[in-house]
């Protein structure tokens, strides 16, 4: 497996298990996993762009990518797949040289153009049976580090540590 240009993720269902909580105020909670945060070290010391789509648009996620330094984030997206074919275009690469995780319908038809694919342990088995791997974990659980730790290898990790 090559390398990729740039990985991209989703984050709902992905980052977090997919659930959310609201207080009777109107806040909305996310509560995202901190090992996933390792994924996106191992990107950046190789120089892997990593990038945030989203169909949520959420102040939460907004701060989660500041404090992990993700320049590439786009929330609120329906069409991820022309998001996606736009950053390809900003940073001249092509779909076939971006990794993605997604977890349900909203991804599929941009894990069906990526050049690699994969899905959380948790995700609908029809998203599942169309990703190039499944990863072990579920989302909310780590599933973004193992994806990211799954496509650098085992003795490139060991290289970064």
């Amino acid at each position: 497996m090559n390398l990729p240009k740039l990985v991209l993720t989703d984050i709902d269902g992905v980052w977090t298990d997919g659930g959310m909580f609201y207080d009777q105020t109107g806040n909305e909670w996310k509560k995202f996993n901190t090992s996933d945060s390792a994924g996106v070290l191992f990107c950046k010391k190789i120089g892997i762009p990593v990038g945030i789509i989203t169909g949520e648009c959420t102040e939460i996620v907004k701060r989660r990518a500041e404090k992990l330094k993700i320049n590439i984030l786009h929330q609120g997206i329906q069409d991820k797949l022309s998001v996606a074919k736009g950053v390809c275009l900003d940073l001249d690469i092509s779909l076939e040289e971006v990794a993605y995780i997604g977890d349900d319908i909203g991804d599929l038809e941009l894990l069906l153009k990526v050049g690699i694919s994969a899905a959380p342990n948790n995700a609908p088995e029809y998203i599942k049976a169309k990703v190039d791997f499944v990863t072990q974990k579920s989302g909310g659980q780590g599933a973004f580090r193992e994806f990211v730790e799954t496509i650098l290898g085992e003795s490139l990790i060991s290289d970064l540590i």
